[in-house]
């Protein structure tokens, strides 16, 4: 059984990115405690975004905008970034950022409710990760809309020193349906072995980071093939272990 320190109850966050044009969204939401919902960029609409907010509000689940790259032709996954960034392409991204932010802020207070956090989607998660000035960015965005938010982003990665930086509560995410390099980044969808299509593998990913202390939050991908099974699976997994599920605050 799953204890942190003092015998308190151990919890830890399920969340999933939501909003993307999945049709098993609504089935996913029983069995998790944060969404990470699209703001339109890669995906999802005003529509869409209300039906998911309208969802969260439904099941007690806390609301994190999932802002991106603008590319919906590329789902969000392709860098669009140059190596190294120039200052036009980060004054681009700031601006978007904020406009992405502010769209489903809006639904929000159209519903009666507030954005809990922020999490960055795709490509551009993955570049902040490893790039200090994106990480930055995206930091002052978050800090500069709402300081209450929190920033969700890969554990151990340069998003976190950018979060602390800008005064923001960072949380350490790990990935229930991802594979891991040795040195903890994540394998690149490219790769074989990126995504994990066995739901035993994916709850031994996850008991083993959870007890390791790796991760505040655990995200599963709404876009996967396997996204309804492996949310009640981990959320069966880590309730056997007497795990508290529940969004960070």
């Amino acid at each position: 059984m799953l204890k942190s320190r003092a015998d308190a109850v151990f919890s830890v966050d399920l969340n999933c990115d939501m909003g993307e044009g999945m049709e098993t969204d609504a089935a996913i939401f029983p069995f998790i405690s944060s969404a990470n919902i699209a703001c339109g960029a890669h995906a999802g609409d005003l529509d869409v975004m209300r039906r998911t907010v309208e969802l969260a509000i439904r099941h007690g689940v806390a609301i994190g905008a999932h802002p991106s790259y603008p590319d919906r032709a590329g789902f969000g996954r392709v860098d669009t970034l140059h190596e190294p960034v120039v200052a036009a392409e980060l004054d681009a991204l700031e601006d978007s950022l904020f406009a992405q932010l502010r769209l489903l802020d809006e639904v929000c207070k159209g519903l009666g409710v507030h954005l809990h956090h922020v999490k960055p989607h795709g490509a551009l998660y993955n570049r902040a990760a490893r790039d200090l000035e994106v990480a930055s960015v995206i930091a002052r965005v978050v800090a500069g809309f709402d300081s209450s938010l929190l920033l969700y982003g890969l554990s151990a990665s340069l998003l976190e020193p950018a979060a602390l930086r800008a005064g923001l509560r960072f949380v350490r995410e790990v990935f229930a349906d991802r594979s891991y390099r040795p040195d903890g980044s994540l394998t690149p969808r490219s790769e074989p072995g990126a995504l994990i299509g066995d739901g035993a593998v994916a709850v031994a990913q996850v008991l083993k980071m959870v007890r390791e202390g790796r991760g505040e939050t655990v995200c599963l991908h709404g876009d996967g093939a396997h996204a309804v099974e492996f949310a009640r699976l981990i959320h069966g997994a880590l309730s056997a272990e007497a795990v508290r599920i529940a969004a960070p605050f």
